[in-house]
């Protein structure tokens, strides 16, 4: 059974079709790349994945229920988190309240309890405390929790915003273009990490990216759009070979 299922998807605007339907499975576990030329219409297909957007027609199925109209929260208290092309942190809160924030969504004492700072209160916040300092451990930034998020090097802002999307406790992650404005090395290191909370954290990954040495590393199969269209999906071999592919996105990156 697919975790995430799209059924003729579409998203219009203004009579263009950004997103023409779009029929996707994503099984448990996979780690499936989404790639295509600027304007391919990615961004929109993780906008209507997560709520930002309601389709103009067609279905998403997640964990076999129906996600059409959903507002963003209740997506992502489903499950279901993602990341952006252009990093969106709480620039001016700390590293540690960054992640603190995400794991509230899951907060076991009452609205009441906090209002009044009942001893629920004081428990739940240190048991969040404790498992955001867990989590940016993980990440490396267990020695940053006092900073502001904006005086974060690049590469440490990305881990940020990727341990904070996971505090959210996602089934599916959306990643995208991690790699966005990254070094070479800083692209090496993200390739890995991502390798490893695939695992560690038992997701299932989405991901969208134009640096190809990544996709193709990192990914099991890969979906191609083109003026919002799919043309083609399968393996990285497979997509590496496809003459659609090769004509409208891959050839532009040997140039």
């Amino acid at each position: 059974m697919a975790l995430l299922k799209t059924d003729n998807l579409s998203k219009s605007f203004s009579g263009l079709k950004a997103v023409a339907n779009l029929n996707m499975e994503i099984k448990k576990g996979e780690l499936v790349g989404l790639i295509g030329p600027n304007g391919a219409g990615k961004t929109t297909v993780f906008n209507l994945l997560t709520g930002v957007y309601t389709p103009s027609e067609g279905l998403i199925i997640f964990n076999d229920k129906k996600i059409n109209g959903l507002s963003p929260y209740k997506v992502s208290y489903r499950g279901l988190a993602r990341t952006f092309q252009n990093i969106r942190l709480f620039s001016d809160l700390s590293v540690l309240d960054n992640v603190k924030i995400a794991f509230h969504q899951h907060v076991k004492y009452s609205a009441l309890t906090g209002i009044l700072r009942l001893p629920g209160y004081y428990k739940g916040e240190e048991e969040i405390t404790k498992k955001s300092l867990e989590l940016l451990k993980i990440f490396e930034l267990d020695d940053k929790v006092e900073e502001l998020a904006k005086n974060l090097p690049y590469g440490q802002q990305r881990r940020l915003e990727i341990a904070r999307a996971l505090a959210t406790k996602p089934t599916l992650l959306l990643l995208d273009e991690p790699a966005a404005g990254m070094n070479p090395q800083e692209t090496q290191s993200l390739m890995e990490l991502i390798r490893w909370i695939l695992k560690k954290f038992d997701l299932t990954i989405l991901l969208i990216e134009h640096d190809m040495a990544l996709v193709m590393g990192v990914c099991e199969r890969i979906y191609v759009l083109d003026y919002g269209m799919v043309i083609a999906q399968g393996t990285p071999g497979e997509i590496k070979s496809n003459p659609k592919v090769i004509e409208a996105y891959l050839g532009e990156e040997t140039n």
